[in-house]
């Protein structure tokens, strides 16, 4: 059986993507939702995930680029007055790899989101992270630590890898953005597959999204699903539906024709042709150790 996860990032950022998760849930093809605990409409993301028991959520653990969980006096080094991150996720990934100060900061907030998670009732599906951050190996060892002392299981870690020249054919443009991507992110899932080796914590073979990011389109699912070769696959994409007038600064620019996309009936066509079953639990992820923690 290949099993095909369908993901929406940052449920609870605003009340726009929540809707927009919801509607792809209910009427369309998306299986989980990754929930950032610290945003504007975290608390309506929770009543919502709720009232769907087969709605996988996991933590969409926020380290750049948005709002804390911790007050601003306890993590001076990794934010602002404001509690927000530094939108650079490339200064902030510095600043977690040589300040030890910003280290100990860094793993009182992992920590202090894992426990936001929990503190929901919410069955922990998987981790992931804004940007991706949550790959970073400084990150990645936090985030073990902190659920280990929190006795918190997480079944599966996010470490995308996509083919690149079905990328550059799906989505064209960008090609230096892609090239950069590709390389980093091979590196980091490679670190990332030796830290999660016996652990119990899973991944998927093929994780599609990074290299057409804000662009999952209903004609670039129809390119891709039938072209996916591997058996436990995610897709993740940033699905948005902001009322006219309403203010949603974090709903992507293709947030609408992400959602139309998830709704479609043509992709769930593509999926059932393709033999995938669009599961709404956690998949069968590759290098499990039954009964270990992370």
């Amino acid at each position: 059986m290949r099993t095909l996860s369908i993901t929406g990032d940052d449920f609870g950022a605003s009340r726009a993507v929540n809707r927009a998760i919801v509607a792809a849930y209910d009427c369309g093809v998306l299986t989980a939702a990754s929930l950032m605990v610290s945003g504007d409409a975290a608390d309506e993301a929770v009543v919502l995930a709720r009232a769907r028991p087969g709605l996988a959520v996991g933590l969409h653990l926020v380290l750049v680029d948005g709002k804390a969980v911790s007050p601003p006096t306890a993590i001076p080094k990794l934010v602002g007055p404001d509690g927000r991150f530094r939108d650079s996720p490339v200064r902030a990934g510095l600043r977690y790899q040589f300040s030890r100060e910003a280290r100990r900061e860094l793993a009182r907030e992992i920590r202090a989101q894992l426990q936001r998670f929990a503190d929901t009732g919410l069955t922990l599906s998987h981790v992931d992270g804004h940007q991706h951050l949550h790959l970073h190996p400084v990150v990645l060892a936090l985030v073990a630590d902190a659920a280990r002392a929190l006795s918190l299981r997480i079944p599966a870690i996010r470490l995308p890898s996509e083919e690149f020249g079905l990328a550059r054919r799906l989505d064209p443009g960008r090609i230096a953005s892609k090239i950069a991507s590709r390389t980093v992110f091979a590196l980091l899932r490679r670190n990332g597959r030796k830290r999660l080796a016996g652990s119990g914590v899973g991944f998927s073979d093929r994780v599609y999204g990074l290299l057409a990011t804000g662009r999952i389109t209903e004609k670039y699912l129809l390119g891709l699903i039938p072209r996916i070769r591997a058996k436990d696959v995610e897709i993740y994409c940033h699905p948005a539906d902001p009322l006219p007038g309403e203010r949603a600064p974090d709903a992507p620019p293709l947030g609408r024709e992400e959602l139309y996309a998830l709704t479609s009936p043509r992709v769930r066509a593509a999926i059932e042709s393709a033999g995938f079953v669009a599961s709404r639990r956690p998949l069968r992820f590759a290098a499990r150790a039954p009964g270990a923690r992370a």
